[in-house]
């Protein structure tokens, strides 16, 4: 006899996420932690790891929603981005000025695209929590080009200071790990953490209808 799988809870405000999650065959309610990003990389010390600040971002967020009586009954997924560039973790760009220094810096090299999962099913308090981790070749975009696509404000509101899904998958030359991963969420890890927890990702799909 199948069982009706918990809510879904996402913990984050990231149209992509929230869009790769609905095409991954998911009906999300999206509730926003407010967690202090810059207090929970304090928190870490200079020492951490980019991958440790991408996990203990992920994890703060979704346990703030999870202790949300609202949650109450769901899973509860929250992630966080960063893009490990020279060995430091890189989120959101402050400033366009900040934008296009990153961009000059990055053009033609490669960086490594964090993102922390973390997990919590609020029916049996059960956590689970991983990095994915996608390598990322950048393209040489002229200064003008770069210019041109800080201009339009989408690095500004993506941890890396670029997408792959939007305008700025032009200045990507290629990708070595999971292409979902660098959008903001990691199906497959979201998979196998779902397992991890006794959950089935498969029952969230709705069955097609024949006419």
């Amino acid at each position: 006899m199948s069982t009706t799988p918990p809510p879904i809870v996402l913990a984050s405000a990231s149209p992509a996420r929230l869009s790769l999650l609905r095409r991954a065959g998911f009906d999300p309610r999206v509730l926003v932690s407010g967690v202090d990003e810059d207090a929970v990389e304090d928190a870490l010390g200079p020492q951490a790891t980019p991958a440790e600040v991408a996990l203990a971002l992920g994890q703060a967020k979704c346990r703030a929603v999870a202790a949300l009586p609202e949650t109450a009954g769901a899973l509860v997924i929250g992630c966080d981005s960063v893009l490990e560039f020279e060995g430091r973790p890189l989120g959101k760009p402050d400033t366009p000025e900040e934008a296009v220094a990153r961009w000059y810096a990055m053009r033609g090299r490669s960086g490594v695209l964090l993102t922390g999962h973390w997990l919590v099913d609020r029916a049996t308090g059960k956590e689970a929590g991983e990095v994915a981790a996608t390598v990322v070749h950048f393209g040489e975009p002229s200064d003008e080009e770069i210019l041109a696509y800080v201009a339009t404000g989408e690095p500004l509101r993506v941890a890396g200071a670029f997408t792959i899904d939007g305008l700025g998958g032009a200045f990507v030359e290629r990708l070595e790990g999971d292409h979902s991963n660098v959008i903001g969420l990691s199906k497959p890890l979201l998979r196998k953490l779902m397992a991890d927890l006794g959950l089935n990702y498969t029952a969230y799909w709705s069955p097609s209808e024949e006419d």
